[in-house]
């Protein structure tokens, strides 16, 4: 104590390592109550856990010979046992963060020692945090002490000595007995709780002196275990259950020694690691695994799931067996696994929500770089809070907390949650909102398959609020856990926020949306058909299941369904959900979901409370956008006009009609145009000739001709299409528009004569015949029957005598005879074995030796030899 006492008259602060049982809890605040500095100042000793704040009160006054309340008390969330003359006062850490946010100067305190701070749940990081950051600013003379049982100590105490240098370091080993370390792995098939019980009875058979402390996750294990052990204990032994949720005489009970002749079994979650001491224990089974808070995506909340304990807490654990005298550890997994383990627990700060962090230090005026946390919040899960409140309404457009953020700050819920039980509280609906909030809080009543469970929780809040026998297909448990957990939230509500002050309450988030005039009632407005009124309104007897859909849908915004069909919805937020069609909710218009499994497509909803439309609307006035759509049809193949109302990815009111000329109809007809790679255009033979002629030229004669190709057409069709429709609305206009006109469009009189002369579309040929030319292969090109070129000597050309014309020679019955490029030549060659090769099958017409001098047949009366 001697160091301790000259660091905190000295610089003011120190770092007590010690390990668990060791008596820093209690014997500390005890010898430093009569140091001079501290004068008639109060020590406040946080606890991370209301039990371990109730039993370290305890302790000292019965140290002292006094009853708790008079030099030592305590305040927990649910209890105060304290007088004004108070000298010691232990309390959980979210009340230190109230008092900090309402007077960062904490009067009448001189003396703030925060316990078990190697636990690292977000409360106490931000505890120390704050407290760090108002005794640098403001309370220069507040002294602190953090002590640890694990944590680094040359961490911490850089951290708490902040400008002033590391913070003194005391070290106390305590009084520790060797314990021996026992391995019990399970087999494949054993279940925990089996396991542990088979672990029990043996170290009970083969040690014949102590109590044993055994570690399991959570309350439902502990049950579970107890039924196990069953009848097979040896005579003389007791089974204790200790945990968060017990009431306080069972956990005292737990926590004191047997009487003499009797052994006890002490089945406990990890509250028993560090915070608190059971006395007699000389054996500890481990089970090594401990409830972890996880963001889960799911229900959008912070949940506890099961994890492996660290080597850190393993260690703690089994020093529970050393503190009387010789213990033994029993751990019911290998020791190569325990070197796979982590070393120390996952701070909550990296695993957690941090919805809740965030709102506090928007509310405390700073940033998290301004704070000195052990460990920064992840970037990524810190924008991703904020972002959240800001959607809950409970900070502005400067990231400032709005007024209903703040008044929030009393409700140990999530912000999610806060939001509901603030406007169930105006609107009337203080009940409902209060049963609601328990259930999401905690594990599903419903028992059964998860996919077989009916999604409304409409079911689960009457089953709450039912009187007599339950159902069969519910966790009794669990609905008495959510029963006694809307009464405290319907309380708090009632009571929260009515002096402008607050409550010395831990709060786990806060939320509110504000209106021009203060938060804005969004239930009350939504549901004033079932009698709500804003403004503070007594909440009804019991829940109202017509009023959950609202309620839900203010803690989760992003998540207001659209159905789309089929059992399918379309969340605010764009995402995709489904629920099966057996399920009743699956034909609502509109649901608010609560709980949505992801996946790589649509969501599973899991639970989630029936909307109108008179709802949604109400609940999403203030995001209202109303936009034209323009969308080709498949129906009716054309363009039509859709005026939608949406709110994010909800469209609530749709009007469709004919699309009205203007620049949008050019865009969407443009965009139709590309869409259909050019084939919604009034094409016509005459203009995908003109099409050709022109890219001929330009190969040909150079760039002065336009590019006029379906890929460089569609590429600008901004530029060139978009003039001509000015006015149009649909399909028909496309069909109508003349092409021909278009590509001719931006020719001077010189191009217009040259594209005639240059690339004709026919050339008269010597013996007076007029052949019509294509340009279809980028080379012109004639079809033209052997009979209609007697008389011709010289080959026909297009640009200039630049180009000759490719001629497919034709028989009389218009079949291939011969393809050539130079006419003069064909006489002169392979007309001999054509000529015979004709004579033999067409012998009534005439084949001359010399066509070039030959005269061509007279025209037939139907398009004669210019007929192709």
């Amino acid at each position: 104590m001697g160091e301790i006492r000259r660091a905190l008259r000295g610089v003011g602060h120190a770092v007590l390592m010690a390990p668990p049982g060791a008596g820093k809890t209690t014997v500390v605040p005890l010898r430093l109550l009569n140091e001079a500095w501290l004068g008639d100042q109060r020590i406040v000793v946080l606890e991370p856990r209301r039990l371990a704040a109730r039993a370290a009160a305890r302790r000292m006054s019965e140290l002292l010979g006094e009853p708790v309340g008079r030099t030592v008390g305590y305040r927990t969330r649910d209890e105060k046992v304290l007088t004004a003359s108070s000298r010691i006062e232990v309390i959980t850490e979210g009340i230190l963060v109230r008092r900090l946010q309402r007077d960062p100067e904490l009067p009448g305190t001189g003396l703030v020692i925060l316990d078990e701070v190697h636990e690292r749940n977000l409360t106490s990081d931000l505890s120390l945090a704050m407290l760090l950051d108002a005794r640098g600013a403001i309370r220069p003379d507040l002294r602190v002490l953090a002590m640890s049982a694990t944590l680094d100590a040359t961490r911490l105490a850089t951290l708490v000595g902040g400008d002033q240098g590391p913070a003194p370091q005391v070290h106390s080993d305590g009084r520790q007995y060797p314990v021996t370390v026992r391995w019990h792995p399970a087999h494949e098939r054993d279940r925990l709780e089996g396991h542990t019980a088979r672990v029990v009875t043996e170290a009970l058979r083969t040690s014949s002196e102590g109590d044993v402390l055994v570690f399991l996750p959570g309350a439902a294990e502990i049950d579970r275990t107890a039924k196990a052990l069953g009848q097979g204990l040896p005579n003389g032994v007791d089974v204790h259950r200790l945990h968060g949720s017990l009431p306080p005489a069972d956990q005292d009970r737990a926590l004191q020694a047997s009487p003499a002749g009797r052994r006890r079994v002490v089945l406990a979650t990890d509250i028993a690691e560090s915070s608190l001491t059971v006395a007699g224990v000389r054996i500890v089974v481990d089970a090594g695994r401990a409830r972890g808070p996880r963001f889960d995506a799911g229900s959008g909340l912070t949940r506890l799931v099961t994890v492996d304990a660290s080597q850190a807490s393993a260690d703690q654990r089994a020093g529970r067996a050393g503190r009387l005298g010789p213990g033994v550890a029993h751990r019911l997994w290998s020791e190569a696994e325990h070197l796979r383990r982590p070393a120390f627990p996952t701070p909550e700060i990296a695993a957690a929500d941090l919805t809740g962090l965030a709102l506090e230090l928007a509310a405390w005026g700073s940033d998290p770089g301004d704070l000195p946390f052990l460990d920064q919040p992840p970037a990524r899960a810190w924008e991703e809070a904020v972002a959240l409140l800001s959607e809950l309404g409970a900070l502005d457009d400067a990231g400032r907390p709005t007024p209903v953020g703040r008044s929030m700050s009393d409700l140990p819920v999530h912000p999610r949650l806060a939001r509901l039980l603030v406007d169930g509280r105006r609107s009337g609906h203080g009940r409902t909102a209060a049963v609601l909030a328990a259930l999401l809080d905690e594990r599903d009543i419903l028992t059964g398959y998860r996919n077989d469970r009916p999604a409304d929780l409409a079911e689960r809040v009457a089953v709450v609020d039912r009187k007599g026998e339950l159902p069969g297909n519910v966790n009794r448990h669990v609905v008495r856990t959510v029963a006694r957990r809307a009464s405290e939230l319907e309380r708090r509500v009632g009571t929260a926020g009515r002096d402008g002050k607050g409550s010395d309450s831990p709060s786990r988030g806060r939320s509110g949306r504000d209106g021009p005039n203060g938060p804005t009632d969004r239930v009350g407005k939504s549901h004033g058909r079932h009698g709500g009124r804003a403004g503070g309104a007594k909440s009804e007897s019991r829940a109202d299941p017509t009023a959950l859909g609202p309620l839900v849908a203010l803690a989760y915004p992003e998540r207001i369904a659209q159905a789309t069909g089929g059992g399918r919805f379309r969340l605010h937020n764009g995402r995709g959900a489904e629920l099966p069609t057996t399920d009743p909710l699956s034909a609502a218009p509109f649901l608010a979901v609560a709980e949505l499994d992801a996946g790589i497509g649509d969501g599973r909803i899991r639970t989630a409370a029936a909307l109108d439309a008179t709802d949604v609307w109400s609940l999403l006035d203030d995001q209202m956008e109303v936009t034209t759509v323009l969308q080709w049809s498949p129906e009716i193949d054309d363009l039509r006009s859709r005026t939608e109302t949406r709110a994010g990815a909800l469209v609530l009111k749709s009007v469709e009609g004919r699309a009205k000329p203007g620049p949008d109809t050019v865009d969407a007809l443009v965009d139709r145009v590309r869409a259909t790679e050019g084939s919604a255009l009034g094409w016509t033979d005459g203009s995908r000739a003109l099409q050709r002629r022109i890219g001929f030229l330009r190969a040909v004669d150079g760039d002065r001709w336009p590019d006029v190709s379906d890929a460089a057409l569609l590429a600008d069709a901004e530029t060139w299409l978009a003039p001509y429709l000015v006015g149009a609305t649909g399909r028909r206009d496309l069909a109508a528009l003349d092409l021909s006109t278009v590509l001719r469009s931006g020719f001077d009189h010189r191009m217009r004569t040259d594209l005639d002369r240059l690339a004709p579309t026919t050339v008269t040929l010597a013996n007076g015949r007029t052949l019509k030319i294509d340009y279809a292969d980028g080379s012109p090109t004639a079809a033209v029957r052997a009979q209609d070129l007697f008389g011709v000597t010289g080959h026909p050309t297009v640009v200039g005598d630049r180009v000759p014309v490719v001629l497919h020679i034709l028989s009389p019955a218009r079949r291939p005879v011969q393809v050539t490029a130079d006419l003069p030549g064909f006489w002169a060659g392979t007309w001999t074995e054509v000529r015979k090769e004709m004579a033999g099958r067409y012998p009534k017409h005439d084949w001359p030796v010399d066509p070039a001098t030959a005269t061509p047949p007279a025209p037939r009366s139907r398009g004669g030899s210019s007929r192709r």
